[in-house]
């Protein structure tokens, strides 16, 4: 980045711009991206190459104004964009306090993405591919996303961060079809790393698994419909707490008068063995170490034995709340930053999956999603799990195709009555006004003791 980019020219433009606001903050990004799209079998698209692109933010008499290049040589024009759009707006935006931070976070990467050919990342996705061909399965999509590059951090405060990014993940899609009509398969994985995280997947039990998962709903039956004791995979799990609690965590939701937490803090929201994460710092597909403020990650509790003790925030949405920045704003450096989750999760307890159902007389096992929605203002929610199964008498027994899992959050919250001991995250893309962040959610195996079960439309 360093002989693209000349942080001595950003630096100038900073220099130059804050004595006309009240604060200004720079960031700039060269990254290196790669996307494959295969179709059964065959490859549909590759686009593969270098993005460099700068933005300032300025703070002016409460009004914020944002511009956007990515033609270096136009840093001055954008800079006075900027002021101008600052002086036509007007606001009252204060920031909470944020510490000055000087660093520069390099890659954890063992094998780097630019380093590995396109025919070694199109070999990965045939591997998984062909894994997927089973009989009955008429349709295979893979994709492959990577992005290797290095982020920039500047601001009238006196912080200057340096970041050197990773991240690559591979997306399975199986389509089974038979006289009962047609049903679906999904796996993915992928991690804030090299492509080491690629290498060491076992991509043909990945094909497999997403192919026997389709095929197997063929001959499912439709769900009963009622209320049930449910347990939740971890997949569901994740995606619950990710669009049910994560979403309604965020500041900017609560102070838009559009989140079922508003006026809850301290409250118990739900039981005592329900602990949920939000933690940018781990080694997970939501990786940051510093959010596009420049505010160090960490471990964010955001409900504790049942208990909400903290929520999600920029340093603009912390002050209006009178609370600390939990490093949470979030963005491209093509748009303003905003209030967004990073790796989302259920924290496990102690017990096994044979003792999560063996008490369970008639419920339902509810496994993976495809996709859902949430009203965050009015703390209800609907998603269609991917498979689903009879518990009968503590045993897993037949399969059930097209379920849906509704309520109420904090119900929900309340009533989960055990969790699992395992863990796992998922990997994904969460999507807030208009713009695309990648995330990581999910926990362990969780047992609900009454639920509103019925087919999916």
């Amino acid at each position: 980045m360093k002989e693209d980019l000349d942080l001595g020219l950003l630096e100038k433009a900073l220099r130059s711009v804050e004595k006309h606001v009240d604060y200004v903050d720079i960031r700039a990004n060269e990254s290196q991206n790669t996307v494959i799209v295969m179709k059964d079998g065959k490859i549909q698209e590759i686009r593969s190459g270098l993005d460099i692109g700068v933005c300032i933010r300025v703070l002016k008499k409460g009004a914020w104004g944002f511009s956007y290049t990515n033609q270096l040589e136009r840093m001055d024009h954008m800079a006075e964009s900027a002021i101008k759009l600052a002086d036509n707006l007007s606001s009252d935006v204060k920031l909470a306090p944020a510490e000055t931070r000087s660093d520069e976070v390099k890659s954890n990467a063992r094998i780097k993405l630019s380093d590995v050919s396109l025919e070694d990342k199109k070999t990965a996705m045939c591997d998984v591919e062909d894994a997927a061909n089973l009989d009955k399965v008429v349709s295979t999509t893979v994709n492959y996303v990577d992005g290797e590059g290095t982020t920039f951090f500047m601001n009238s405060e006196g912080s200057s961060i340096t970041m050197e990014e990773n991240r690559v993940a591979l997306f399975l899609n199986a389509v089974a079809a038979s006289e009962t009509g047609i049903q679906f398969g999904h796996k993915s994985t992928g991690g804030a790393k090299g492509f080491e995280v690629i290498q060491k997947e076992d991509l043909e039990l990945m094909g497999r698994t997403a192919a026997t998962k389709a095929v197997r709903l063929l001959d499912a039956s439709p769900p009963p419909s009622g209320r049930f004791p449910i347990v939740m995979d971890s997949e569901l799990t994740g995606v619950f707490i990710h669009e049910a609690l994560g979403h309604a965590s965020e500041a900017d939701l609560i102070l838009q008068n559009d989140s079922i937490l508003k006026g809850k803090m301290d409250a118990q929201i739900g039981s005592s063995l329900v602990t949920i994460i939000d933690d940018a710092s781990m080694d997970a597909f939501g990786y940051y170490a510093y959010d596009a403020e420049g505010v160090k990650t960490k471990k964010n509790v955001l409900v504790e034995d049942g208990v909400l003790v903290s929520l999600l925030s920029s340093r603009e949405t912390a002050a209006k709340l009178d609370i600390s920045s939990s490093g949470n704003a979030r963005s491209g450096v093509g748009d303003q930053p905003i209030v967004r989750m990073s790796n989302t999760y259920l924290k496990p307890g102690e017990m096994s999956f044979e003792e999560l159902i063996e008490d369970i007389d008639d419920g339902i096992y509810l496994k993976g999603s495809r996709g859902g929605q949430v009203d965050t203002g009015k703390g209800v929610f609907q998603f269609n799990a991917a498979e689903s199964f009879i518990i009968d008498n503590g045993e897993v027994k037949d399969p059930l195709r097209d379920v849906s899992l509704s309520g109420n959050i904090l119900e929900i919250l309340q009533k989960v009555d055990a969790v699992g001991s395992d863990f796992h995250l998922g990997v994904g893309f969460c999507g807030k006004a208009g713009q695309t962040a990648p995330v990581g959610d999910g926990g362990p195996h969780t047992r609900v003791s009454e639920a509103t079960v019925g087919g999916a439309d």
